[in-house]
Order: C-alpha cells, then sequence, then structure tokens
C-alpha cells in the first residue's frame, strides 16, 4: 500500500485522551484517513512549510487557498476569492475575496491578510514553496476585499502559484519571531478542520471549525489519524475496514479489498498525475543524442510494462509526455508523430546503427570501444518502479544496450535526481495546472543547473532555446486559442527531440470505505479526484463528506 511515499518523524509530546482509540473509525463522526507514511507524529501545522513537513490536511483543509484547481474537470474553484482578473497585458492579477469569512477565532478574513502572507513570503524565501517572487514585484490590498499583484512581466501560469498558496492571518503571524521554524502547534486558520482535538506521536484528531464559511459544512464531526509502523500495518488497516480513506496503491485491489465488502470497498485511480518517465542525462554522452533516446524508447514494450510492473491500473505514455490531467491540451498531431513511443526492435537497431553503435560479438552495441552500458536508478521498497526498472532493462538489452539497476533509499535517489548524478533513472513528471510548467520542466533552458547543483526540476538538464521562445509566449498571453496553439507547437518539438522517455500514466491512487461516510467522488461521480494526495483539490472533497445516514 504506496499511501504517500515518505519516511521518518520526530514524535510529538502531547499525552493522548483518555479513551481515544484509532479504530473507532465512524462511531464518533469522525473520519479516518491513511495518507502519510510515518510511524510517528510531529505536531506541526505550519502551512507556509512544504506539505511533507507538516501534518495534513494543513495546506488544504486546516487552511485554504484563494481559488482550487480541480483535476478531473480542469477548472479554477473558487474558494477565499470569489473570482480573479488579467489586466495591464496579464502583468497584474487582481482577486476579489469572499465576504463574510472569518478565521477560526473569530477575526474577520481580509485582503490584508493575503498581502501580509505573500510579504512573508518575500522576507523568508525558504516558505516560498511555489517561487512567486520570482515573477510577482509587488502585492497590495486595495480595500477589504481586493488584493492586488503586480508582476515583474506578463506570467499567465504564476495564477497557479498564487492562487494556491495559503493564506495566514496576519494577527497571529506577525507576533511570529521566524515562521521558517514555527510549528503552529494549534493553529488559527479558515478551513473545515482547525480544532486539533488530540495529538501524540501515535494518534492525532482534528475537529471542525464552527465558523467554517461554507453553510452546513464539513458534516462530518473530524478527522483522525492514527500512525502506522510500516506501509504493510496501514494496508492491513485499510482491508480490515478501519480506514475510510487512503491515497492507496493495493496489488491486486479487487480481491484483497474490493471483493471483501463490495458494496462499501471502492478504488479509483485516474491517470492524471505527471506522467512516469525515463529520463536520459544529457551531460552524459551519448544519452545526449536524439537517436540514441529514440532507439531506447523503441526498444520498450509498454504494454508490458504497464500489465506486469503496474498491474495493469493505468496504461502506456504517448510520445507528448502528458497525463491526463492535461488531456485537454494533448495535440493528435503530436501523438501520431511520436513514433517512437511505440515498441519497434527494428526501428530501434537501424537509430543506433545510424548513431554509429555496432552490435559486439556479445550483442552489446559499442562506438569507438565505448558500449551503450548504463546505470539505472530506481527507489527501494518501490515494488511496481522495481518490476518496471527490470522489464526496461531486459528490453534495452534485445536491442544491445545494457542497464544494470541501482536501488536505493528514497532520500539517496532523490538527491542523486536533483543532482543530476546518473545515468538514467525513473521518476515523475510536473503535474501543476498550467501545461507551462510541464514543458518548462522537461525543456526550459532556464531551468537547467549544472551537474551538482540541486535542480527543482529538468533533472535530465535539457535546454532548448526555440522551447524557451514557446514558452515564454505560452507565458505571455491569457487568450485561450493562442495558449493552445503554442501548445500545440511545444509538444511537437517535444516530440522532435525526445528529451526525456514517457513510459506511463501516473495514477492519483485513491481508496474508499463508504460503510460509514458517503459523499467520495468515484467513476460515477467524478467531481473531484478520489485521491487525498496532491492538493489542494482533495479540499473538494473534504467538504462534501458526510455520515451515512441510519437504515
Amino acid at each position: 500500500m504506496a499511501v504517500a511515499r515518505a519516511t521518518g518523524a520526530a514524535p510529538a509530546a502531547s499525552p493522548p485522551r483518555a479513551g481515544v482509540s484509532p479504530i473507532l473509525s465512524g462511531k464518533d463522526g469522525f473520519l479516518t484517513v491513511a495518507v502519510e507514511g510515518y510511524s510517528a507524529w510531529e505536531r506541526k501545522f505550519n502551512p507556509l512549510l512544504a506539505p511533507a513537513r507538516s501534518r495534513w490536511p494543513t495546506v488544504a483543509g486546516v487552511y485554504e487557498p484563494l481559488i482550487v484547481f480541480n483535476t478531473m474537470t480542469g477548472e479554477y474553484v473558487p474558494w477565499l476569492a470569489t473570482g480573479y482578473a488579467w489586466s495591464a497585458g496579464n502583468s497584474t492579477l487582481t482577486f476579489t475575496l469572499r465576504s463574510g469569512v472569518t478565521w477560526s477565532d473569530g477575526r474577520p478574513f481580509t485582503a490584508r491578510d493575503v498581502a501580509f502572507t505573500f510579504e512573508l513570503l518575500r522576507k523568508h524565501p525558504a516558505l516560498d514553496a511555489y517561487e512567486v517572487w520570482k515573477f510577482v514585484a509587488s502585492v497590495r490590498a486595495r480595500n477589504e476585499g481586493t488584493v492586488e499583484f503586480a508582476l515583474q512581466r506578463p506570467f499567465v501560469p504564476g495564477l497557479v502559484g498564487i492562487g494556491h498558496q495559503p493564506i495566514v492571518p496576519e494577527h497571529i503571524w506577525k507576533d511570529v519571531a521566524d515562521p521558517v521554524s514555527f510549528n503552529n502547534e494549534d493553529p488559527v486558520a479558515t478551513g473545515p478542520f482547525t480544532e486539533v482535538r488530540v495529538f501524540n506521536d501515535k494518534l492525532y484528531e482534528l475537529g471542525r471549525n464552527p465558523r467554517y464559511w461554507q453553510p452546513g459544512k464539513p458534516a462530518i464531526n473530524g478527522l483522525r489519524f492514527p500512525a502506522y509502523p510500516d506501509t504493510s500495518a496501514a494496508e492491513s488497516a485499510f482491508i480490515r475496514g478501519e480506514v475510510d480513506w487512503a491515497g492507496s496503491f493495493l496489488a491486486d485491489v479487487e480481491r484483497t479489498f474490493v471483493d471483501r465488502d463490495p458494496q462499501h470497498h471502492h478504488y479509483w485511480s485516474p491517470p492524471v498525475m505527471g506522467a512516469v518517465m525515463l529520463y536520459p542525462n544529457a551531460t552524459r554522452k551519448p544519452l545526449d543524442d536524439v537517436r540514441v533516446r529514440k532507439a531506447m524508447s523503441m526498444a520498450l514494450d509498454r504494454d508490458r510494462i504497464v500489465e506486469e510492473a503496474m498491474l495493469g491500473y493505468t496504461r502506456p505514455a504517448d510520445a507528448t509526455g502528458l497525463s491526463d490531467l492535461h488531456a485537454r491540451w494533448r495535440s493528435p498531431q503530436a501523438v501520431a508523430a511520436g513514433d517512437w513511443a511505440k515498441l519497434d526492435v527494428a526501428k530501434a537497431s537501424a537509430l543506433l546503427d545510424q548513431a554509429g553503435y555496432a552490435a559486439g560479438k556479445d550483442g552489446l552495441r559499442a562506438k569507438d570501444g565505448v558500449p551503450l552500458r548504463f546505470r539505472l536508478n530506481l527507489v527501494d521498497g518501490w515494488d511496481d518502479w522495481a518490476r518496471a526498472g527490470e522489464l526496461i532493462a531486459q528490453q534495452l538489452r534485445r536491442v544491445g544496450i545494457e542497464a544494470t539497476l541501482k536501488r536505493m533509499s528514497f532520500w539517496y535517489f532523490f538527491d542523486a535526481l536533483q543532482q543530476g548524478k546518473f545515468d538514467l533513472t525513473l521518476g515523475w513528471a510536473d503535474s501543476s495546472p498550467d501545461i507551462y510548467y510541464t514543458y518548462a520542466a522537461l525543456m526550459g533552458s532556464g531551468s537547467v543547473k549544472p551537474v551538482g547543483e540541486l535542480a527543482r526540476e529538468n533533472w535530465h538538464r535539457h535546454g532548448s532555446k526555440a522551447a524557451d521562445r514557446l514558452l515564454g509566449a505560452l507565458a505571455s498571453t491569457s487568450d485561450p486559442a493562442k495558449r493552445r496553439r503554442i501548445a500545440n507547437d511545444l509538444q511537437m518539438l517535444f516530440v522532435q527531440t525526445a528529451p526525456v522517455i514517457p513510459l506511463f500514466l501516473n495514477p492519483a491512487w485513491g481508496a474508499c470505505n463508504t460503510r460509514r461516510f458517503i459523499g467520495f467522488p468515484g467513476p460515477e461521480n467524478p467531481y473531484a479526484k478520489l485521491s487525498p494526495s496532491n492538493g489542494p483539490d482533495y479540499l473538494l472533497v473534504l467538504t462534501e463528506l458526510r455520515p451515512r445516514p441510519a437504515p
């Protein structure tokens, strides 16, 4: 059960409340959630830290953003803001705030809180997770209900980072000496669940906000989070029916989970996260040769990888590298042009011949005495990726390329990924709402860092001046028709240059037990994704869940 793939946390010190059991799921109106993979909880509700450093759902559930991108509909949902508008040639972004919202201590929420939050990010860059101050010039509260962002340049993709930033109350945070180290153990927020009712290293509970701005919501009393010593313990609890909602990958889910209670046990994992990629390091020859990259891609049997490694829960990626998150943007012409994303051993061999790599007696190809031999980095313990890596190595060997698997713990893997210290590595693509970020991370020169320097994206170190021109044009316009034409050109450029090798679409893993609570999304009611990971759109679910009516 691959709940959020994370490790480690220091124990917190709060004593348990007498009489609370982690398996009382639903009996007191508390929904039990398994989303973070920690064996002990640390009491941190600082929404300005990266989500993995604070307890779920701090960034979207305790605190809230101005708008919420709905992954399933591709639209922004008004939240603390009721609307936004571009002006001054897309260099000014103005939000109209929702009236009648109060903080959980009863103080009014105003534009001053929004402006204060962003100024806090400017003063403390370590908190600026969306890096908004790379494109924002200033922010000001025009009045209590309007906040205006002046940008350094026209930058329409900036809507994502500004709109999704959790907002904190000025009257509390102005007295915080160090917001970067602040744990914020007793949050004052606007979200549906703000009351920390129980907190110890093995269990925490969040009660609902009595002043929540959506009438009648939340309809459940609160959220309960037991800590599990490992993923197998979390999986067992979920299968036994002790957990109501999880961001879960379950092997053979129909047999192990659904068949135990077909009426109430459900899963739904649409492929709307960033695609899983095989990243070739462009700083290492001959991986800088597009012919070698395309040949490697054509050697891969993606259908088999999906069936055997991913157990059929997703589908192969096409040559655009886009997941269903951006299905509305996908160019049929680019897909058709990307024949290198299809299995064709003969064409792969011909490309390698053309590139000058001849097969030796052992079948391994080489040029000038240098064989096509690489290491492929994988995360130890990620069984789906391990199976995929084994298949990739087998399939590359058929065209004379040797890939040796190198398994390592996640943090060593991630460090090597960010520093560009690999030959080949599996990895994920950006899953931002704006397609701009997907291709900026894969082809933009501005995201290329020297090997050894940490890179937040473009781990393979591939930059394209042609991509830079298209990305600049895409960033500067808010016209839907113009953006679509530019996005089509970006996709075709990606297909032509194959900077990375798309493998399969990454599902948003989600599963639920409706015996005690109803209102979860699913294929029959896809109002949001079921996964509680990768917010903030799980807010849409938290505010729709309700207790199952008594029979």
